[in-house]
């Protein structure tokens, strides 16, 4: 309901808008050229027969008026279907919307020339040469100058129409507006026109019996309104936009990313806001593509990517490692809908998640119903097996609170690789080592183990005190592949004494 009063409200007042800009500009024209022409004398030039000027001139007025009106709405009949029901345009009635400012000076400009032809035609039959000359000269000047603020007033005027045909039929190419058209039209209407005035009425041949003084005090009154108003167009035109712009770009500076800048504009301004939202859209885009990236290969990673580039390389780090697996995935999986058993993953693995980022920690890699985690790299840590130690014990109590999986939790510390690996099309952040070789095995023995968590001798003996409080001995345990016993602790709830 507010957003249809709101468009009521946009569309009644660009079409009084519209209304009025055709009938003040036309009106306004012909009263200051009536006024030049009497101060001049012009009517009085042609003898007794000057009434019969005075009365066709205001039959051109109001034929203009009315065909004015109507020529107009004529040409805005089609833009203002689509305005006022609130769709979009199509492609060709966009363009005809934009052609608005122009159709406006356009309808303006024949009026004001057959008015000045009549009536420098009739100047001349009733007069002279030089009261023809005269009588159009000073018409054709007022009509330059209608005119030209017809055309700036209009563009001002259509910014809500102009707005939407732009969405459907951006700015790009050849420009039909340009900034220097509009500079050119502002000048001839501060400078140019009033200056040919002052010029015509104050230099030979006389144009006119009247009082000069008067005619060149009334055009330099002219000059002053008329610079006032088309400054005022022209910078409402270029620098509020411009404005706009520069709050925008200060917003993108500031990280906001979701800036959109209306384009109401079809010149060079035009351009620059479209290039400002593709600026925006394009910053919003790379964020998107950085989220998905580091929520893939964890933000570490990412970033380390990012900072490094795409390379096969790294070096050899000292770092633990966590490895989490889901006991009887087998037969989890052949008893449980495969829509209940993603379920059941994504929130163990979220407790993982959780557990190790909250502790400096890298979910390397999702393996199905496995992950692997590692501690110390990219990201170096000062204490690296208290913070998987410390994560294991988290993960393993809120899996027990939720009651929906059993997993094994294997956790070893050593030196490995880690880096880029794969080929230039397809790289991968990994870590290669016997420390993740330990920590999968473990994990196959924790599956039996009460606390359900086995952690190497390393990893326990490199922890802070408060954490090995945690541990006990397990026993030396026979790991595949390995030709000794491997010293395990694992952990319990509470704290142990000693």
């Amino acid at each position: 309901m507010r957003e249809n009063a709101g468009r009521f409200r946009v569309v009644l007042r660009t079409s009084l808008g519209f209304a009025g800009l055709g009938l003040g500009s036309s009106v306004a024209g012909s009263g200051v050229v009536a006024l030049l022409l009497l101060l001049q004398g012009l009517p009085n030039d042609v003898g007794d027969r000057g009434w019969i000027l005075g009365i066709v001139a205001a039959g051109i007025v109001a034929v203009s008026l009315l065909v004015g009106t109507l020529w107009t709405a004529w040409l805005q009949r089609r833009t203002a279907i689509w305005f006022v029901l609130g769709r979009p345009p199509a492609e060709s009635e966009a363009r005809r919307a934009l052609r608005l400012p122009v159709d406006m000076a356009v309808v303006s400009g024949t009026l004001w020339l057959i008015g000045t032809t009549v009536l420098g035609v009739l100047a001349g039959v009733l007069g002279s040469a030089a009261d023809a000359a005269a009588m159009a000269t000073t018409i054709g000047l007022g009509g330059l100058t209608t005119v030209g603020l017809t055309y700036l007033a209009a563009e001002w005027v259509a910014r809500p129409v102009m707005t939407i045909a732009l969405h459907v039929v951006p700015p790009r190419g050849s420009l039909p507006v340009t900034v220097l058209t509009r500079l050119i039209v502002t000048w001839a209407l501060t400078c140019g026109v009033p200056l040919v005035g002052v010029l015509l009425v104050a230099t030979p041949p006389d144009f006119g019996s009247g009082d000069h003084t008067a005619s060149l005090i009334m055009l330099s009154v002219i000059g002053l309104v008329v610079g006032a108003l088309g400054t005022a167009l022209l910078a409402r035109a270029v620098a509020a936009p411009l404005h706009r712009l520069r709050v925008a770009l200060d917003k993108i500076a500031r990280g906001d990313n979701e800036v959109v800048v209306d384009v109401d504009d079809s010149s060079e301004i035009g351009l620059l806001q479209t290039s400002v939202n593709q600026l925006a859209s394009g910053l919003r885009e790379q964020a998107r593509m950085r989220d998905l990236f580091g929520r893939h290969v964890g933000a570490e990673v990412a970033r380390h990517a990012l900072e490094y580039g795409a390379s096969l390389s790294g070096d050899v780090r000292e770092v633990t490692a966590l490895f989490v697996d889901v006991v009887d995935s087998t037969a989890l999986a052949y008893r449980t809908p495969p829509e209940e058993l993603v379920g059941k993953l994504n929130r163990l693995f979220a407790a993982v998640v959780t557990a190790v980022n909250a502790r400096g920690g890298l979910v390397n890699k999702f393996q199905g119903d496995a992950a692997l985690c590692v501690f110390g790299a990219p990201t170096r840590l000062s204490d690296a097996p208290t913070a998987a130690l410390a994560a294991a014990r988290a993960i393993r109590d809120a899996v027990r609170e939720t009651g929906e999986l059993d997993l094994g939790i294997g956790v070893s510390s050593g030196p490995v690789f880690a880096g880029q690996l794969g080929s230039s099309s397809r790289l991968e952040y990994t870590v290669i080592g016997d420390a993740v070789n330990e920590a999968a095995r473990l994990t196959e023995l924790a599956k039996a183990v009460p606390s359900r968590i086995l952690a190497s001798d390393a990893a326990v003996s490199g922890a802070l005190r408060g954490e090995r409080a945690f541990w006990t001995e397990h026993g030396a345990l026979e790991l595949r592949g390995r030709q000794e016993p491997t010293p395990t602790w694992t952990a319990g709830p509470e704290p142990q004494d000693g």
